[in-house]
């Protein structure tokens, strides 16, 4: 059952990278009162600083000038624009964390019985999409793992593999033929569990539901196949690859982690039966079914490139697109010029290919693994009377321990930061679609579905593509037919982080686009719902708003200050209180989370060195909106080798450090001591990101490739000769006349000519 794919070397462990694998808590541990109070302080805090600075520096210090000074005035106005719009993020990552905190506070677990008592009688069908474009076999695998071992009734797992489906190159075939065999390799390997388990479940319905209690034979028989389950997982695990913290993490939290709970529930059965005590009929049923149920997964793969009759827009929005907007429906295939084509058609007999419909929907990124009761627990939350305009479910990702690298720990601690965020802006009713994995009610995307016609075909649209951020843009979409999202505040699901700066760029210059382009769309759904008389609270609107703006002004605010050389007496004790708050809290978040308090240094230098990847992201935002145009989606690179990075955002950082030199020298010679100071400590954060996660020598690598890259130009093919053309009968009778108006070479054919010069000659 292990991966077949070819090893690849392991990429070699940093210093100051992570050691432990161990992952957090699946569920977050309550907040004490005390925390609340001061999370409370914390948000009061920061209002008062900064109402307080406005006072008594911008507006005291402009009236004590009396106007006289112009430059001051206009230096204090923008000085307080950019220290506003700062304060304003840092009190929405406040009012974020306050929300997670009281929904930490009042999160209450269903107890296992009762989940297996509700999916008893309430048997919806579930279909798993993982979109992947030349992902990594292993990768695939152990995603698709993850999601096939769910425990669910009616499952079944999709990989839409996205890559050419005919390629040229010997390894990328090879590599897509291991991705098309995942399929049926995992079938394979449970198809001796799903038949042992229904038969089992059967066996016993048959037998021993006519009883009010089972025998105790009978529930040493139930606990004897949960041994058997744990064996296989056992035996599963110990033929897999661990060669790093995901693999070690697949190993240990998915395929041990279950076999630990099935362990766990076959002991509790054996103690029952050694004290001659047994589960009701009912119970046993619901347990023979969970069996039944983790090990059944149907599992294929789709790959929409096939035919032409689909969309092929590069981006994973339309590659989920293009599979749900078949499900449901029959489809026979039909020659064309222009490919292959998928003609819907009414019976089963005469199908080609048929795709099922079901309730739920799970999209699930290729890098991304679910944890046990991930499927059973959000769909029963979705299931729940109060939450039946819930459109979207999901927890939002954490990272994977143990990484081997300094960027991707410190990648992976922002993104456990942000998984805080996300469980309080769900609190506040702000939550977005965050699009590595999600349980969808397929009736809410049928409610914001456009569809449009290309050459012919109907292409629906569920998911948006017209930014390179499709979930958020849909979550706006789905909030103006009423629908809702909702966070389940667990720790369920865990995603890779970029492990080198390459990477990393294609990931946040990605992030940093499209929220702008959002913000109409935003504006026009508070209006929609103010006129259906929905209350949208100012913590959800702000919210809103800070989560797709706030890249946008924080960058332009921070080349201000690093760049704009501002009269010290704008820069006083007071606006600096107004941060204290704000990196107390993340500091305190860092710690609960595994992770040093030093690192928020480490956070800010990291930020710095992506000052030009957001400012780049802000700009394509601008163009696109200018120029109507979609913006190429960048797929974040998911393999083990380096990512090298783009000459500029090499350059950039560089450029920040030596930027800061120069304004702390400056300002160090006229005695301007507050910008020195922040000149420096900018200075030395950046040098140290530099080092630290870029590298000097990558920096020098990845520069010279920028600088030698045009020197490498594609070969053309020759264009095929007028001689060497045959007419294409396929392309004339599907296509017609490309141009009508076009003059046309009228030649009669061999055949006709032929006969043509024989009925003249017999004249």
């Amino acid at each position: 059952m292990p991966s077949n794919e070819p090893v690849t070397p392991t990429r070699r462990r940093q210093f100051g990278a992570e050691r432990s694998t161990t992952p957090l808590p699946t569920v977050h541990p309550k907040p004490s009162d005390a925390k609340l109070a001061l999370s409370t302080l914390s948000i009061v805090l920061t209002v008062v600083f900064w109402a307080t600075y406005i006072v008594y520096t911008i507006i005291r210090q402009s009236f004590y000038m009396g106007g006289e000074n112009l430059r001051f005035t206009v230096e204090s106005i923008s000085y307080a624009i950019v220290v506003t719009f700062l304060t304003f993020s840092a009190l929405m990552y406040l009012l974020a964390r306050q929300g997670a905190l009281l929904a930490f506070r009042d999160h209450e677990r269903v107890p296992r019985a009762e989940l297996d008592r509700h999916f008893g009688s309430n048997q919806s069908t579930m279909t798993v999409l993982v979109p992947s474009y030349a992902e990594e076999t292993a990768v695939i695998r152990q995603t698709a793992w993850s999601a096939a071992l769910q425990e669910y009734p009616s499952m079944r797992v999709v990989l839409l593999l996205d890559d050419p489906p005919f390629p040229t190159d010997p390894a990328i075939a090879a590599r897509l033929e291991r991705s098309r065999n995942i399929a049926a390799e995992m079938t394979l390997a449970l198809s001796e569990p799903r038949i042992r388990f229904n038969s089992a479940r059967l066996d016993f319905e048959l037998g021993e539901m006519s009883g009010e209690r089972p025998s105790v034979e009978a529930v040493r028989q139930l606990a004897y196949e949960y041994y058997w389950a744990v064996d296989w997982l056992d035996a599963m695990a110990a033929e897999e690859r661990r060669e790093d913290h995901v693999d070690e993490f697949f190993v240990t939290q998915v395929l041990l982690g279950l076999a630990g709970e099935l362990s766990t529930v076959g002991d509790a059965l054996t103690a029952a039966a050694d004290s001659g005590e047994t589960p009701t009929a009912q119970r046993m049923v619901e347990l023979y079914r969970r069996l039944a149920w983790t090990f059944d997964a149907d599992i294929t793969y789709f790959e929409r490139k096939r035919w032409s009759s689909l969309s092929h827009e590069a981006n994973k929005a339309m590659n989920l697109n293009s599979y749900i907007g078949l499900m449901g429906g029959r489809y026979k295939e039909e020659k064309t010029a222009s490919g292959v084509v998928l003609r819907p058609v009414a019976l089963p007999e005469s199908a080609d290919l048929v795709i099922p419909d079901s309730t739920y929907l799970l999209t699930l990124d290729a890098d991304s693994i679910l944890l046990r009761d991930y499927c059973l627990r959000l769909v029963y939350l979705l299931e729940q009377p109060q939450n039946e305009r819930v459109a979207v479910t999901q927890t939002p990702y954490s990272s994977f321990r143990g990484a081997g690298t300094r960027i991707e720990r410190l990648a992976g601690a922002t993104t456990d930061i942000q998984h805080i965020l996300h469980q309080g802006m769900s609190y506040y009713g702000a939550s977005f679609w965050v699009g590595a994995n999600a349980v969808i009610r397929k009736i809410a995307l049928e409610d914001i579905v456009e569809t449009e016609w290309q050459d012919g075909f109907e292409i629906k649209r569920y998911v948006q593509d017209r930014t390179v951020i499709e979930d958020t843009e849909s979550s706006i979409d789905l909030g103006l037919h009423g629908w809702t999202i909702k966070n389940y505040p667990e720790r369920l699901s865990y995603s890779a982080t970029p492990p080198d700066f390459g990477s990393l760029i294609v990931q946040r210059r990605r992030w940093a686009n499209g929220g702008l382009l959002i913000m109409p769309k935003f504006l026009k759904q508070v209006r929609e719902r103010r006129k259906r008389g929905e209350h949208v609270s100012a913590a959800e609107f702000l919210l809103r708003v800070n989560y797709m703006s706030s890249i946008a002004w924080a960058s332009i605010g921070l080349i201000f200050l690093l760049a704009y050389p501002y009269d010290s007496r704008l820069l006083s004790a007071v606006v600096l209180l107004a941060a204290v708050p704000y990196f107390a809290a993340m500091a305190s978040d860092l710690k609960s989370t595994g992770y040093k308090v030093t690192d928020i240094l480490r956070i800010y230098g990291f930020n710095l060195i992506l000052l030009g990847v957001n400012v780049a992201g802000v700009l394509k935002s601008l163009e696109q909106s200018m120029t109507m145009k979609k913006i190429p989606f960048s797929r974040t690179p998911k393999v083990k080798n380096r990512t090298s990075a783009p000459w500029l955002y090499i350059l950039v950082p560089y450029v920040i450090v030596a930027f800061s030199v120069s304004i702390f020298l400056r300002d160090y010679a006229v005695g301007n001591w507050g910008n020195a100071t922040f000149a420096a400590i900018n200075a030395l954060l950046a040098t140290y990101a530099i080092l630290a996660y870029i590298g000097v020598w990558n920096s020098i690598v990845d520069l010279w490739l920028g600088a030698t890259d045009w020197l490498w130009v594609p070969v053309k093919p020759k264009p095929v000769s007028d001689e060497a053309k045959t007419l294409d009968w396929r392309s004339v009778l599907y296509l017609g006349e490309a141009d009508p108006t076009a003059p046309k070479k009228i030649e009669q054919p061999t055949v006709v000519r032929d006969l043509a010069d024989s009925t003249k000659s017999t004249k």
